[in-house]
Parts: structure tokens; sequence; C-alpha cells
């Protein structure tokens, strides 16, 4: 399968399993326990019904929104996702040029491969850092302070990994970090030499955001250890406000699902709150964010701003989720595929398609801009 031909979330996926080694595709592709809310992600949208108006005169549609502060030409992001080195060489230098193309905002991660600094040098758009809360409070400081000095617009903390997920597809294929493969992993690597040919023949594999904290060699930690022993599972509303007041800028909580802990968030002067099950990589059998969109809206929604990520894998379920009054909308797989499958022009050709797909449905609804997507626009099954 060639770039040219995939139309869709699902040929990505498909041109990804012919090229990624099995536990690297398998590590994107999988989920916790029995998947069961990977799958409700997207099934949830497909339980909503769009109805349009027509006759509106939509000649011209503006997709822009305005979300923490920060312009996105586009209502979808690029969600910070880690280890992305692992899925394609250029890794999130890839992710930052195409987002700062389409102008619209990107991610990098803890554990991230490519420094948060070299990557806002890359793109244009708006920065998001998604960190992690550890133990050592004097790292969480240096973090924030290192973001700050690199122009990060927009602190991301995730909530929801305070300990790691039953990744069982993992536990099959030997899959960790550094690699710790069995018999059957090894065997799939193999039967992709370009992969280990690109991995071997580019720059050493590390985390620069945990430089002299997580050693790729083996040495220090693994990453299933970084999360066991670095990340504080007694972390509280407490420590976050202090987090919040140390940076005094955009702060967003990822993770949140309940209308207690958006209103919390509020309470403690976050900007944004993204709703997310962690691609149902976390709590199998939790809600997916869409289910829960209406009523967190409802209860915080003109006091932070809204987003979600999960199971979107079109342009309608982007609309479906700013009708219900989402500011923006996150993307992961959607964009991982591609990456792993082609690097940049793969990530590219999927924010395009995505546009196209949003500006289409947006014509088709009868809406010339996001504001115009209201409730009555949706019917529930």
């Amino acid at each position: 399968m060639r770039l040219n031909q995939c139309q869709n979330f699902h040929d990505f996926r498909r041109m990804a399993h012919q090229r990624l080694p099995g536990p690297i595709f398998n590590y994107i592709d999988g989920a916790a326990d029995d998947e069961t809310t990977y799958r409700r992600n997207t099934d949830a949208f497909e339980a909503c019904d769009l109805v349009p108006d027509v006759l509106r005169g939509v000649a011209q549609v503006d997709m822009s929104v305005t979300v923490m502060g920060q312009k996105l030409a586009m209502p979808v992001y690029c969600s910070p996702t880690a280890l992305q080195r692992l899925f394609h060489h250029d890794g999130e230098r890839a992710v930052a040029a195409a987002a700062g193309k389409f102008g619209t905002m990107f991610g990098v991660s803890s554990l991230g491969t490519v420094s948060l600094e070299e990557a806002r040098k890359i793109s244009g758009g708006p920065q998001v850092y998604q960190f992690y809360f550890h133990k050592d409070r004097g790292l969480n400081r240096d973090m924030m302070a290192r973001a700050k000095a690199a122009g990060v617009q927009v602190m991301m903390l995730t909530v929801d990994s305070i300990t790691g997920g039953n990744r069982e597809r993992d536990k099959r294929t030997g899959f960790a970090i550094p690699f710790r493969l069995n018999l059957a992993g090894i065997a799939q690597f193999a039967a992709k030499p370009a992969w280990a040919l690109n991995y071997v023949t580019h720059e050493r594999f590390r985390l620069p955001q945990l430089d002299g904290h997580v050693d790729m060699g083996g040495g220090a930690m693994s990453i299933s250890r970084y999360f066991t022993e670095m990340l504080d599972p007694a972390m509280t509303w407490d420590d976050v406000a202090d987090m919040v007041r140390q940076w005094g800028g955009q702060f967003c909580l990822k993770g949140v699902m309940s209308v207690e802990d958006a209103k919390r968030a509020v309470d403690i002067g976050c900007t944004g709150i993204v709703l997310s099950n962690h691609g149902g990589r976390q709590l199998d059998g939790s809600r997916s964010a869409f289910d829960q969109l209406a009523e967190i809206v409802d209860a915080v929604g003109d006091r932070i701003d809204v987003m979600m990520d999960g199971g979107v894998q079109r342009g309608t379920h982007v609309l479906k989720a700013l009708a219900l009054g989402a500011k923006a909308v996150g993307l992961g797989r959607y964009y991982l595929f591609p990456l792993g499958a082609a690097g940049q022009p793969g990530v590219e050709r999927a924010l395009d398609l995505m546009r196209i797909e949003i500006e289409r449905a947006m014509k088709l609804m009868g809406c010339r801009t996001v504001a115009d997507l209201q409730r009555r626009h949706l019917r529930f099954r």
C-alpha cells in the first residue's frame, strides 16, 4: 500500500501494520485489559446522528478555534504521545513540522524522543508540554522551568496515569523500553528489516526530557520502572494547585472524566481540561470522553476550556464533539499510524484529509463557523 492510496484512518492503520514490526504496531494499536474502552471510544460517535441545516450560504467556512489562548487554524490538535521515534526515526520532528504547516497545536511528552527545545524551533504553531507528576518535586519544578524557557505555551499534566495500564498485547510480545523481547517479538522484528535498518542508522534512541533519570541503555531505569518508581500515586489536588501557581500561565489537566473533578480543576485555576481515558490504555471499562462531554460542558464550560480525545477517526466525529461544546479535539492514533507508516508526509496527509473532511462536513451541516455547531444538530439513538 502507498501513501497516496490512503483515504482514511483504517488505510493508515493497514499501512502501519504492513511496515512496522508487530510489537511496535501493537504498542500503538493496543489498549488495556479487554480493550473494551478502546472500541467504545469510536462506537460512541457512531451512536450519535447529525441533523444538518440547508440553504445557509456556506460558500466559505471558517474552521478556526481559540483554545487556552491559542489560535488554531482547525479544531483538532496532535495530542502529545510518548516514544514517537520508535514509530518513525523522525518522530516528534515530523509531527511538529506537520502541525506547524496546518496551523495547529502539537505536544511533546515527558517520554518524548525529541527535546521540547528542538520541537519548538521546528513549528511556528502552539506547543503543549505533556508531563507526569514525579515523586521528586524538584524534577517537577525543573521540567516546568525548562518548558517556560523553551517557549512552550501550554502545560498539560496527565492525571490518569499514576500507574501503567494492563496492556496485554505488550506482554505477549515482550515489548518494553529498553527492548526485552521474547522469541515471538524478535521474530516479528526480523520480519520488518526496513524498520530495523532505519532504527540502527539514525541517532541513538533517547528520552531528552528525562536525561539522567531514565537510561535507554537499560542502566538506570526502564519505562515500566519509571511508571512504578518515579511517578507519585500520592499526587493530590493541593500538589497540582501548587504547580498551576508556579507555572502562572495556560495549564491543562488531561484525563479528567467526572463533573466533580472538572469543577476542582476550575477551582485551582486551570485554564483547560481534556476529557480522556488515555485512548483506552489505562482503566478498561471507563466511559468514553464523548459520552461524558455534555454533562461536563454544562457544569464548567463557561469557566474553562473543555477539550476531549479518544476514538476520533473522522471529521464528522470532530463536528459532533464541537456541537456538544468541546473547544477542540485531540488526535492520537489518527496521526501515529501515518507517522509510523510514512513519517512527516504521512502526518501531513492525515491532517490534510481531516481538514478536508471537517470543511466538507461543515458545509453539509450548513455551518459557516465552529460556533454555528449547536446541540440541536445532534440526536442520540
